[in-house]
């Protein structure tokens, strides 16, 4: 244990590989002290300077507890200059695609987050696994279940930690709907509504209207929150799913769906109906109980959200859901907390996805789902 590097160690920790005799007479240990462990913080790097790393991400990274932003992964030879001013960025820690790998060798970074056009996801979290990295993804994790898998294989084979980007687990009104359920503050839910869309208007060459960049449209962006909402709506993974696909504007929406529509069956009875679309504003989840009701309006979006129920309103105070995400996913490195949102739920929300295209395809096939084991919800 005498030449075990601090990279080393904390990742043999967040292993859950190092017992705590080890942990307490290791060298390293002794010399980082338990204070110290308690108050590391982790160095992120965000690949891909997009819009949501720009005023989401990087923002948050400023008043996180666990993490902090380290470095950045751009294509954008301006961007370096920009980023690197504004946040006090080393240029040892500032890549692009090309020699993307060699951040391996860099102990300031813990954690890659990947913020790239859907297509990309695999590819780069498979390389940051590869590099020694822990791994978030943003949703939708991939645009296959195939590709879900590779990524979660990578990250086992690495012994590194892998998280999608659900902002939403980590933030009060979610977690508070999902102790109604478990408790069943209102009785058994009967039905849960869930909506999840907003009108696309500009330049019709963005990259989430080219399939080939997106794996979809509205249900692979919008749809995802609607079909987790239904989830931790109903505390249960849906048993079957009937899905519908509408198009009124063709000759924007050329290349990926506009507007979708399904039908959920839980294995408890209850019964679910969801609705995403570019081309429409909505943003809700509702459940209808055997002893009242409850609801979020807003559901999902970056704004603070808001709740009702039948005994009256959900009330919490506001913070960044960007912060919550990432300080929860690097305190389960650090402390061993719960992976709020593992590779396991990512996955399990692209079989969906694949099952409610196959519906459409199909001429709105009823299509079974096997996702009892998974959990997740």
């Amino acid at each position: 244990m005498t030449h075990i590097t601090r990279r080393h160690f904390n990742r043999r920790l967040s292993e859950g590989l190092l017992g705590t005799a080890i942990l307490a007479h290791s060298p390293l240990a002794c010399a980082m002290g338990a204070k110290e462990r308690e108050d590391r913080s982790l160095g992120i790097a965000l690949v891909g300077l997009g819009g949501y790393s720009t005023y989401q991400l990087a923002p948050a990274l400023q008043d996180t507890k666990f993490c902090h932003l380290a470095g950045i992964v751009t294509g954008t030879k301006a961007k370096e200059g920009i980023w690197a001013s504004k946040y006090n960025i080393e240029e040892k820690n500032i890549y692009n695609y090309e020699n993307f790998d060699s951040i391996a060798e860099n102990e300031d970074i813990d954690i890659v987050y990947v913020v790239l056009p859907n297509s990309m996801h695999a590819e780069f979290s498979i390389r940051a696994a590869k590099a020694g990295k822990h791994v978030i993804c943003e949703k939708p994790m991939a645009i296959s279940v195939g590709e879900c898998d590779e990524i979660i294989d990578a990250c086992k084979r690495a012994g590194v930690k892998l998280g999608i980007g659900y902002r939403l687990h980590s933030e009060p009104y979610t977690q508070e709907i999902k102790k109604y359920v478990k408790e069943k503050t209102f009785g058994e839910v009967n039905y849960v509504m869930a909506e999840a869309a907003y009108r696309s208007r500009g330049n019709p060459g963005q990259w989430r209207l080219n399939k080939a960049l997106s794996g979809g449209g509205a249900l692979v962006n919008m749809g995802v929150y609607s079909i987790q909402s239904a989830i931790y709506g109903t505390g249960e993974n849906p048993i079957s799913v009937t899905a519908q696909e509408f198009s009124t504007r063709p000759e924007y929406f050329k290349d990926t769906d506009e507007t979708i529509t399904a039908q959920f069956e839980f294995p408890g009875g209850s019964m679910g109906n969801i609705f995403t679309s570019h081309n429409a504003s909505a943003n809700r989840l509702y459940a209808s109980c055997t002893n009242g009701w409850f609801s979020l309006q807003p559901a999902s979006t970056y704004i603070p959200l808001a709740g009702e129920t039948s005994r009256g309103p959900i009330q919490f105070p506001n913070e960044s859901q960007q912060k919550l995400q990432m300080d929860d996913f690097a305190s389960h490195i650090l402390h061993g907390t719960i992976n709020r949102a593992p590779g396991e739920m990512g996955k399990r929300d692209m079989i969906i996805v694949e099952a409610i295209y196959k519906s459409i395809a199909e001429g709105n096939r009823k299509i079974s789902l096997d996702l009892g084991k998974m959990g997740l919800v």
